[in-house]
């Protein structure tokens, strides 16, 4: 599923008259018709109002006479604003983003272009007071999903608990030539050379022990379309082990042949599932299969 968060203009509501005593989650998950995260989500911020009054809390009493007001609106646009970057989900600990190529998660040197400066400037420009706080990383030619926590508790708890948390993140990737097997799985260890090139060991090499498990969406003569499950997140994984098959990942300087269809890293995490750190709700996150890479497979 994909959620949306927003941000409430006046007047953008909609009104509900509460018939019977229930607490107000159940409320409008009965008068809603929306998802138990996609309600959350509206609650945590605060676009929610009983009589009038902002209310957060999920369990709180309602009465019969008592009118809720539900925000309709969508975020709004002139809070964030960012060619590189669509925030897919936000609540009050943690932001999911949509990043797109050439951008970095983080900072890297003086005035570079990275995510987490301007989900910064986005919260102080919605006098939101906090920062964000990188849990996880994505190269700056990779595009895709990920989530930052708003805090550093929330932060702490990924940190320490991610591969407890995180249940399913999947990527997609256009590789060079047919890729004959439909699935598989790829484990062997990675570790970095004095050049920082991650190279792979079929044996205890010293490095971290990688499992990457494949399945082949399409395939033509030239290019297959395939989907990969990690297992464990090292750095430079799919890249390194998809030139382990043979089939290495297109527009790839690094681990690639000169395959380069789109003139960019035919790589995009297109699933992030996980289990929220504070309300401990199932959250699932998936985006499309980007056009290009489907444009591509056409040819």
């Amino acid at each position: 599923m994909k959620y949306n968060y927003g941000y409430n203009r006046p007047g953008d509501y909609k009104h509900l008259v509460v018939n019977e005593p229930k607490p107000l989650l159940e409320f409008l998950l009965a008068n809603l018709g929306e998802s138990r995260s996609k309600v959350k989500a509206t609650l945590q911020g605060r676009g929610i109002k009983v009589d009038g009054k902002c209310v957060t809390q999920f369990d709180f009493p309602l009465q019969p006479g008592m009118k809720v007001a539900v925000s309709q609106s969508k975020r709004n646009q002139s809070a964030f604003k960012s060619r590189y970057v669509k925030i897919v989900y936000e609540d009050r600990w943690l932001v999911v983003v949509e990043k797109n190529v050439g951008i970095l998660s983080m900072a890297a040197g003086h005035s570079s272009l990275n995510v987490k400066s301007v989900l910064d400037d986005y919260f102080s420009k919605s006098r939101q007071k906090c920062r964000a706080h990188v849990v996880h990383r994505l190269d700056r030619d990779t595009s895709g999903l990920m989530v930052y926590a708003k805090d550093m508790e929330t932060e702490q708890i990924f940190e320490h608990n991610w591969h407890d948390i995180v249940y399913d993140r999947r990527y997609v990737a256009i590789v060079s030539g047919e890729v004959m097997d439909d699935g598989g799985t790829i484990a062997n260890w990675l570790k970095d050379n004095k050049a920082y090139i991650t190279f792979s060991s079929p044996v205890d090499n010293g490095g971290k022990y990688a499992v990457t498990h494949f399945h082949v969406l399409d395939r033509t003569t030239e290019h297959s379309l395939v989907e990969y499950k990690l297992e464990t997140g090292r750095k430079n994984q799919i890249r390194v082990h998809s030139a382990d098959m043979g089939h290495p990942v297109c527009g790839d300087v690094k681990y690639g042949n000169g395959d380069d269809p789109l003139h960019r890293l035919c790589l995009h995490a297109y699933m992030l599932c996980f289990t929220h750190p504070i309300t401990h709700e199932p959250m699932e996150f998936a985006t499309q299969i980007p056009t290009s890479f489907k444009q591509v497979m056409k040819k």
